[in-house]
This record gives structure tokens, sequence and C-alpha cells, in this order.
């Protein structure tokens, strides 16, 4: 628990979500007694990170190098539902709490929406019918045999948390059935209210599924989860959607599957790196649609996500235990 003394907070802002000046409105939200310095990157003030209690952070790394370079460093927020951009490991060797957003639900609703967005561009063709179009092609007659309807359709979703949640109301609305594969099953109370999904083994779930969409953390156990051998087991009927972590896939393995037309599609709002490189496979791969991790950014997000993790790290710094511990 901090102390009554002064506290510095470090917050880290990258400038693609406002930089210095979104920090220094979110600044005046942390009590008065506290210290703020803003910057865009971690390392940026070495002097700010030497003397900081708490680091909050939109998605800048925190590595072990910067964890060892602050040693009144308390607590790690992270301003996100992920948590992989921090080193856990070296956080928790130095005592220091690293908490993330999950409870706040600030993420929830956009995440849900873009999965559904992907999943619809994929099942009606979207993105080959407008460039056809602007390039004059009527593709009504290619494009007809591969146009599907999502309802009808089993969804598997690997990871029934809040975002996956949010996506099994959506998918009971669009009357597909929903299985779910996690640690362990959620109470029956909460799947009645999702249209009766069904917990099963992730390797039934991938063959059982038209559509398999992830939303679970990256961890160890997590890397490359959908990984050769896994992919293998979907219909080749099948669409992938990720909108979680990059690296839950091994992309190449996916890449590999489209290529081969093993699977039917992918839709991807996360990458391994991000931004990607133009040497990844799946830029060029057939049946894909992209977008670059906008599930989490809309102005409605933004604002929720800033404001949940401020409160949480303002709770820490007048004594309270904090939410939503990862570490």
């Amino acid at each position: 628990m901090p102390s009554k003394t002064k506290k510095n907070v470090l917050a880290v802002v990258p400038p693609h979500i406002g930089g210095r000046t979104a920090g220094a409105g979110l600044a005046t939200l942390l009590p008065d007694e506290v210290h703020v310095t803003v910057v865009e990157a971690v390392d940026e003030d070495p002097a700010a990170l030497r003397t900081a209690h708490v680091v909050i952070t939109a998605l800048s790394p925190v590595t072990a190098e910067h964890l060892a370079a602050a040693p009144e460093l308390e607590l790690v927020q992270c301003a996100s539902h992920g948590f992989d951009y921090v080193d856990l490991d070296a956080a928790r060797a130095q005592g220091v709490l690293v908490c993330n957003i999950g409870s706040s639900g600030a993420e929830e609703q956009n995440v849900a929406e873009q999965t559904f967005a992907l999943m619809l561009a994929l099942a009606k063709r979207i993105v080959p019918a407008h460039t056809a179009l602007v390039d004059g092609d009527w593709a009504l007659p290619r494009l007809q045999s591969s146009l599907t309807e999502l309802s009808g359709k089993t969804l598997g979703i690997v990871g029934l948390g809040a975002i996956g949640q949010q996506v099994a109301r959506r998918a009971a609305a669009f009357d597909m059935t929903v299985v779910y594969a996690g640690r362990r099953p959620v109470p029956e109370e909460t799947t009645a209210r999702l249209g009766g999904a069904r917990h099963v083994p992730l390797d039934e779930l991938l063959r059982l599924s038209d559509y398999v969409t992830l939303h679970a953390p990256l961890t160890d156990e997590t890397r490359h989860l959908l990984n050769a051998e896994r992919l293998a087991l979907l219909r080749p009927t099948a669409f992938v959607v990720n909108t979680a972590r990059g690296a839950l896939i091994d992309q190449d393995a996916l890449a590999d599957a489209l290529e081969a037309g093993t699977l039917a599609g992918a839709g991807l709002d996360v990458f391994d790196p991000e931004p990607p490189t133009l040497a990844l496979r799946l830029l060029k791969a057939p049946n894909v649609v992209l977008s670059p991790h906008v599930g989490g950014v809309t102005r409605e997000t933004v604002v929720r996500i800033a404001l949940a993790a401020v409160q949480n790290a303002a709770g820490f710094l007048t004594g309270e235990r904090p939410g939503d511990v990862v570490s």
C-alpha cells in the first residue's frame, strides 16, 4: 500500500492516442497532492521514471530494464484490457503490482462490434465486392457462390470473459449457436443469458465451429494457441477472427492454411508485431479482412479506458486496494 508521502506518477500516452495533450487532461483527474509527469514513451524522462511510484501506460511497453530503473515503483496500471506489454516476471520479482482495466467494461462494446464487423465482412465478401465495383467489375456472378449467412452457424468463442460474453450476446441475436472454450465453465446463469452457450474443449470447438473468434489474454500458455495442428482441425469452410492479440495465432501457419484453401478466410484486427511489416504474408493471403487494431480505439472507448485506468490508479494512491490485479 502507498504511504502518506507525496507520490509521483508517470503517465505514458503515445502520440497516436493523444500524447502529452491527452495526458495533461488525464493528470487533472488524479489527486491534487500527486505529482504527474506526462511522457510519450516510458524512458523519455529517466529522472521521472526513477522517482515514479505509479506508471500509467497506454500500450507503451514496460520492460525489465524500465522496472530496474524505477526503484520506487509500486504499481504499473495498464490503460487496456491486455497486459502482455509489461514484463510480469520482472514486476513480480520487484514487488510491483500490475493492473489492467478488465472489469471496467471500457472495451467490451467496441471489440465485440469489431468482431462482428469482421465476421460480416467475411460472410458477405464486402472487401472484394467493394474493390471489384471500384474497378468497374460487376462481381456478383463470381462472388455469389461464396456468400453466406451468420444465422444458423456455430460460433466458437475462445475465452468467454467480459468481451467474449458481449460477442456471445450478439451471436444470439444473429441466431447463431455458441460454443466456448476456456479454463473453466462460466456459471449456468451466465450462459443462460447468452442463449445457452456450451463449454467444450478447444479442439472440439475448432471441429464444430463455422466461425472461431479469439478473446483470450496473451500469456506463455496462449502464445500460438492456434498453431498449424489446431488450424488443421477447422473445416475448410470455417473462418477465424482475432481481435485480441496477434500472437495468439501462428501467423505463418494461418497464411499456409489460407493459401492452401484449407480455411475459408480470416478477419484480423491484431498482429505480431504491430504494426506489421510488409513481409507479413497475411497481407497478401486470400480471403482476409484486415484492420489496424481499431477494436479499442473509438472516441467513446478511449475515454472510458482512460477514465478506468486513472480511477484505479487514483484509488491506489489514496490507500485503496486496486482492482484488476493481473500480477
